[in-house]
């Protein structure tokens, strides 16, 4: 039931619209809410990010009531604490706010201020015949936006998702981060919230679709007939394709799945000491290099690029993060060409060396390649209704629909859309970032279940490079020929804090942050109502987070 909270040292509430402001909660140990203010209403909310803990008092608020996450863009809507756009799956607690007896009161119950999210409850209906039915082929980032938020919006038919992974829905971007090997630990739910969902999670692979008798069909032999059909088989990681390295020896992995992780932290053990080589110099590559040898391992890094993640932030951040790993041991080789790797002379059919085109040897215990992916559409390369992409991707439109077949979409990895954030201009790209196709299934669950076209949004990432690197925006659509970067790269005192913005002509189109939160998502906001300033206004010293974020949406 509820009641009334005295919040500690405030008799009025001094806030304009916009504005924030972090309260306790009297007789509540650690009990804390935030204020915001939006439209002359002061809400007050649970004070921290359901993904992963962010303080919102450093989120940015909008002049349409959202408020974002500082660290990986989640955002909520102010006036009900609801989801707004991934990561986060679970919303907020909202209370009402009371200014009387000279004091600033909340009206809640304690539970609610303690939990600091709000646990959904859903509701399904026994199957009947001409039920809708969701079937999603897949349950990575794209396929939990969806499931979830199908739930969310009110579609309370069955759901049922097929993937040859035989564990229920995880946090992917752990595994490269971070090592995880627990599923405990990764996991986003329990077996008990996907049974109580009404959402079935069936392990099997599905060779075919029949997109005519509305058809899933599966290595088993068993068929899934649905209404709504979701593609969502993000990517499958690539060995490269030399001797010693494409699989023929052991200790030689990619890090994709949960089982990827385990081999790795089995064959590294946890005394550390272990000659690791990281084929591969871009984010994954270099996650894992960061996680590896701060676990005290020996960690060589083998790139193509002069900079580590060069093509995508440029030769000057490269550097930083470079430098940030060196920090911890990691040992580059640079404009580097792999020729091939070398069985051990110990321990025969596992991987002792890899050498390189220019003649050098590095000893390995174990290698982990970072070579990118390829989108996992296999079960389509017979199709007669699916045309696939030059890189084997599925073509669709700015609802994620496939082309030419009715009540299909593609999401993720697999998916080319058309892009029209800064620079996009509606060319078709293709995004592998676990947020994008998280957002994605959320925009293709509004379609289902409610008919209308789902939200727009900034593609965001982040990354564990020696400190927490934040991205927005894309550069695939338009390229940039120049990076303004506003703050101190130095790594040499470990206070390196700056924003970099990537930009096309006088356009902005990508932003990277290190230590500055929250330009990253005050920028994605801008952004997604075309208010980004140019490159010309930066280099006057114009600050963004000097600028208000109206309502208005463009992107």
């Amino acid at each position: 039931m509820a009641q009334e909270f005295k919040l500690k040292g405030l008799t009025s509430i001094d806030l304009k619209n916009g504005q924030k402001q972090e309260a306790e909660v009297e007789g509540i140990e650690n009990g804390k809410v935030l204020l915001v203010k939006v439209e002359d209403q002061v809400h007050a909310l649970n004070p921290n990010c359901t993904h992963y803990g962010a303080p919102l008092m450093k989120g940015v608020v909008t002049g349409d009531g959202r408020i974002t996450c500082p660290w990986h863009g989640a955002c909520f809507k102010v006036s009900t604490g609801d989801v707004e756009d991934a990561p986060a799956l679970d919303p907020l607690h909202r209370f009402d706010v009371l200014v009387k007896d000279g004091g600033v009161f909340i009206k809640g119950q304690e539970s609610q201020i303690k939990e600091g999210r709000r646990t959904l409850k859903f509701k399904t209906k026994t199957q009947s015949k001409g039920q809708e039915k969701v079937v999603i082929v897949g349950r990575g980032a794209g396929a939990t936006g969806a499931m979830e938020a199908l739930r969310y919006e009110g579609f309370d038919g069955p759901i049922t998702t097929i993937a040859t992974e035989d564990y229920r829905p995880i946090d992917r971007t752990k595994l490269s981060k971070a090592l995880i090997t627990d599923l405990s630990k990764v996991a986003w739910r329990s077996e008990e919230f996907y049974k109580d969902a009404g959402i079935e999670n069936v392990t099997d692979n599905v060779t075919s679709i029949d997109f005519d008798g509305k058809k899933v069909k599966t290595e088993s032999g068993k068929e899934h007939d649905y209404t709504k059909l979701i593609l969502a088989t993000g990517g499958i990681a690539k060995f490269l394709p030399m001797p010693g390295l494409k699989g023929d020896l052991e200790n030689v992995f990619v890090i994709r799945q949960l089982n990827d992780a385990q081999k790795i932290m089995s064959a590294a053990g946890s005394e550390g000491g272990k000659k690791v080589v990281v084929i591969g110099s871009s984010f994954i590559g270099m996650e894992v290099a960061n996680c590896l040898a701060s676990q005290k391992h020996k960690v060589h890094v083998i790139g193509m690029e002069s900079q580590p993640m060069e093509n995508v932030l440029g030769a000057e951040v490269g550097k930083v993060c470079k430098a940030l790993l060196e920090k911890n041991g990691v040992k580059f080789h640079l404009n580097a060409s792999v020729d091939k790797g070398a069985e051990s002379e110990k321990n025969k059919g596992k991987i002792g060396k890899v050498l390189l085109k220019d003649g050098t040897e590095l000893e390995a215990d174990l290698v982990v390649e970072g070579v990118g992916i390829r989108p996992s559409t296999d079960y389509l390369k017979d199709s007669k209704s699916v045309q696939l992409e030059k890189d084997n991707s599925v073509s669709v439109d700015e609802s994620f629909a496939v082309k030419g077949i009715k009540d299909v979409f593609a999401i993720g990895d697999i998916a080319t859309y058309p892009y029209n954030g800064p620079g996009g201009n509606g060319k078709p790209v293709r995004i592998e970032h676990w947020d994008v196709a998280q957002n994605m299934g959320r925009s293709v669950a509004s379609t289902i279940a409610k008919g209308t076209k789902g939200k727009s949004f900034i593609p965001v990432f982040w990354s564990a490079v020696g400190s927490q690197l934040r991205y927005c925006g894309n550069t695939m659509a338009s390229g940039y020929d120049d990076v303004v970067i506003q703050g101190e790269t130095d790594t040499s005192d470990g206070k390196q804090s700056f924003v970099a913005y990537y930009c096309s002509g006088d356009e902005v189109v990508a932003v990277a942050s290190m230590m500055k939160d929250p330009y990253m998502t005050q920028s994605a906001e801008l952004m997604r109502r075309g208010k980004m300033p140019k490159k010309s206004e930066l280099k006057k010293g114009v600050d963004i987070t000097e600028i208000s974020v109206p309502a208005g949406v463009k992107v």
